[in-house]
């Protein structure tokens, strides 16, 4: 046999070491490729089940309050399987509470984006009390008043209160553009935003909105001497 058949015979029966190196890197590489992609899958499909019972619960609270909202109803109207909705949240009080911040966050970003459009204090504290009058106060409502004889729950419910209480008073006051280290600021925002829980609350029962525009439109007035 020939010296270059010899070392054809070599070359293709025993490829470089550097060859088989840089092979199998490309196939572990693939592999990672490949797993990262499926847990994203998979965190994706996470977040749109957790995102469909959460909506759920919000849309059965305001309609059949806490004791129409049941996980069994929550998991039939988002379309997720029972074994799922308990695999992310075991009771309902976890759900509706993690229901209600998510809603909640999602309100207070939505605000948040609308700042640069809305200007004079009038129109801010007019853009609250709405915030404050919508379907998320009535299903924290109804959260809130469970929570009163329920110790598991009302723990739950402290927590997220604190929460909400302190993202919506730190927006406000970007709202109001106002600055809290002058005296008074402090407490007058936060009159303004109890003021508004107030009003929202009488609107439960009957339509107060004339009422709410009238009570809205004074104190925003004594609000912008204040600031």
């Amino acid at each position: 046999m020939r010296a270059e058949e010899r070392s054809h015979e070599i070359k293709v029966g025993h490829p470089p070491t550097r060859h088989l190196q840089a092979g199998l890197t490309v196939c572990l590489l693939a592999g990672r490729l490949v797993g990262v992609e499926t847990r994203q899958r998979q965190a994706d499909r996470t977040r749109e089940t957790k995102r469909k019972l959460m909506e759920a619960t919000v849309e059965c609270l305001v309609e059949r309050g806490w004791s129409g909202t049941t996980t069994t109803l929550v998991a039939e109207r988002a379309g997720v399987s029972r074994g799922a909705q308990l695999h992310h949240f075991r009771t309902r009080g976890e759900l509706v509470a993690a229901a209600v911040e998510h809603v909640g966050a999602e309100s207070v970003q939505q605000l948040r984006e609308r700042t640069g459009n809305v200007s004079g204090t009038r129109a801010v504290v007019e853009m609250i009390a709405d915030f404050y009058a919508s379907d998320l106060f009535t299903a924290a409502l109804e959260l809130w008043v469970a929570a009163r004889t329920d110790p598991e729950l009302k723990d739950l419910v402290i927590d997220l209160q604190h929460k909400l209480g302190r993202e919506t008073h730190v927006l406000a006051l970007e709202l109001l553009d106002a600055d809290e280290s002058k005296p008074g600021v402090r407490e007058a925002v936060q009159a303004t935003l109890d003021l508004v829980r107030g009003l929202a609350l009488a609107n439960q029962l009957t339509d107060d909105s004339k009422r709410r525009a009238h009570v809205v439109r004074h104190w925003a007035k004594m609000l912008e001497e204040q600031l």
